[in-house]
């Protein structure tokens, strides 16, 4: 081959020539050549034992259509048996948390409505008797209360009709329309009322 080739050939990507007979070592017969028995198949000696030995063995399981061998029945159990555990330990089947076995006892409340309704404004009642600058007790501090409520005095009711109330009562007139005198008579006093009541 090489006397053939021209110098410089590289013969490395070249497919081999299949041996002979001639060129068969020892008692082998070379490849090329089928026995009377045999098929053209290119099969290696050490394939053929490897062949024999799986026949031999046996365990083909047929699943699906596909023969599988032992191990891969055993890769695929072990695959399978994964996926159970990982399942059973997604829902919690491995949790140590025993509350979910143990009922709750729970009591509902009621929660009582109160249906009267508070007046919103502390019920004040008006003096009685006419006042004036000076006076004192408790239907002067009846008086104080009221202007307190709508809202023309500041400070405590004291039961003292003094210059604070005085001036409290003479602000009332003026926005009731009456003459500002700083005394509760009887024209203030219904006033007084009227407002309380409206």
């Amino acid at each position: 081959m090489a006397d053939r080739e021209p110098p410089g050939y590289d013969d490395w990507f070249d497919d081999p020539e299949p041996p002979t007979v001639e060129s068969g070592r020892g008692n082998r017969p070379s490849y090329d050549i089928p026995g009377e028995t045999e098929e053209d198949v290119w099969v290696l000696p050490e394939d053929e034992a490897r062949q024999a030995r799986r026949a031999r063995q046996g365990g083909n399981i047929v699943l699906g259509g596909r023969s599988l061998t032992t191990t891969q029945v055993a890769i695929l159990a072990i695959a399978g048996l994964a996926i159970i555990v990982a399942l059973i330990a997604a829902f919690g089947g491995f949790s140590s948390d025993r509350a979910s076995t143990v009922p709750t006892n729970t009591t509902p409340t009621t929660l009582s409505t109160n249906t009267t309704t508070t007046p919103t404004t502390p019920t004040i009642t008006a003096p009685t008797q006419q006042l004036k600058e000076g006076d004192t007790g408790a239907q002067v501090k009846l008086l104080q209360k009221e202007l307190k409520s709508l809202g023309f005095l500041s400070g405590v009711a004291d039961g003292t009709f003094g210059p604070g109330t005085k001036s409290a009562v003479e602000q009332f007139q003026s926005s009731r329309g009456l003459t500002p005198d700083g005394q509760v008579g009887k024209d203030t006093l219904t006033a007084l009322r009227q407002a309380l009541r409206g």
